[in-house]
């Protein structure tokens, strides 16, 4: 068992209502320990049996088996997360403004290319390693950069959380 920060893209969102109750309970029944959740968006926190990989795809099929709808799943571990955290390249003025996008994969030079020819305004965003670090100059609800645009031309799926959620679930995993 390994314990690993569980992130669910675009959950609670739309028609996509998972409660987080349920949402234990999926990664109980598919043989996870000490689960938890933070706030109703997706974020699970648990020892998960084997590999985390094969977790994270069970868990996709089992939300889509019993809910109707599909969601990524990305999970890392505490130190990932510690590290990506230590790694966030811009200046954090508001730590709701600050995001990391944990993704699916590592893009490819030629994908962040293209996404660097897309305006952004006075946002910035960079990718390290596989993680998209963000700073949006007014808040993710007026942003400047088209972030769908940016993340279509990645090629990766990706999950982001504000740097207080970010925090947050680290400590989670320490206490």
């Amino acid at each position: 068992m390994s314990t690993r920060i569980v992130l669910l893209r675009a959950v609670n969102v739309g028609g996509a209502q998972l409660p987080m109750a349920q949402l234990r309970a999926i990664a109980t029944e598919l043989g996870a320990s000490d689960v938890s959740t933070y706030i109703a968006s997706g974020n699970l926190i648990a020892d998960v049996p084997g590999d985390p990989a094969t977790f994270d795809r069970a868990l996709e099929r089992a939300v889509e088996q019993q809910l109707g709808f599909f969601r990524d799943v990305i999970s890392r571990s505490p130190e990932q997360v510690r590290a990506a955290l230590e790694a966030h390249p811009f200046e954090v003025t508001e730590p709701k403004f600050s995001y990391v996008s944990f993704l699916s994969a590592e893009p490819t030079p030629a994908a962040i290319a293209k996404a660097e020819t897309f305006e952004t305004g006075d946002d910035q965003w960079r990718v390290i390693g596989t993680e998209m670090h963000i700073r949006y100059a007014n808040g993710a609800g007026r942003p400047d950069m088209k972030s769908d645009s940016i993340g279509r031309a990645l090629k990766v799926s990706g999950t982001a959380r504000n740097l207080n959620t970010v925090r947050k679930l680290l400590a989670l995993t320490e206490g």
